[in-house]
């Protein structure tokens, strides 16, 4: 890799590890003052919003070849999470205060300082061991927690709302469902195409520790 390359990938990542745990500490600060869950998208969905945006990057970056992760896994992600946050979260006033929306944004927000700090460690070439350790198994807790009870929980509770409100008739007008029924599909696909993701990063868990493993043991 160039070293240009490297420099803005050390730039783009520690922006993103400053951007979520900016988005982390507002979460907190929010659950410490009001005792309550309320107010966790008022605090930070604005700024979730934005790096989740701003995260097409990596679809980029896997397209142009500056990083291994090719281009599905992270459109894929990026995808998810996006519909999710933006299409449905943003624009139903009537989700912002659930206690989904919380689990949520808590577990992107920790999981997103764990991975773009181990990333913008190894870019700079010296990566503790504790952050390699930490980004290849908090995942186990942080990804379930974010889906199922988070992002999956929140869906199913948006769909009488979206089917009251007909959401986004227009857009959908010339298709022969609605962004209702598109929406029932999406939910009934998310956990497959999660668990697709999920199996990934324990393959690249198992490839990561074993190797700094067999290295030490060498």
């Amino acid at each position: 890799m160039s070293r240009i390359s490297t420099f803005y990938l050390l730039a783009y990542n520690s922006f993103q590890t400053v951007g979520w745990t900016l988005s982390l500490i507002k979460i907190l600060y929010n659950l410490i003052a009001t005792a309550s869950v309320n107010g966790t998208y008022a605090s930070a969905g604005n700024l979730i919003c934005f790096l989740q945006c701003a995260a097409f990057l990596e679809v980029i970056h896997g397209a142009i070849g500056i990083v291994p992760s090719g281009v599905l896994l992270p459109l894929m992600q990026w995808g998810g999470r996006t519909h999710f946050v933006l299409a449905i979260v943003r624009k139903l006033d009537e989700l912002q205060e659930l206690p989904s929306v919380f689990i949520t944004f808590l577990a992107w927000s920790m999981g997103e300082v764990i991975r773009y700090s181990h990333y913008a460690f190894s870019c700079s070439g010296n990566c503790p061991s504790w952050m390699t350790y930490l980004r290849y198994t908090a995942f186990i807790l942080l990804y379930p927690l974010g889906v199922g009870p988070g992002e999956i929980w929140t869906m199913y509770q948006a769909l009488p709302i979206i089917k009251k409100k007909n959401l986004y008739a227009d857009s959908f007008s010339g298709l022969p469902f609605s962004y209702y029924d598109f929406l029932k599909v999406v939910l009934v696909a998310y956990p497959f195409l999660w668990f697709k993701l999920y199996l990934h990063m324990f393959k690249q868990r198992r490839a990561k520790l074993y190797k700094r493993h067999d290295k030490k043991t060498a």
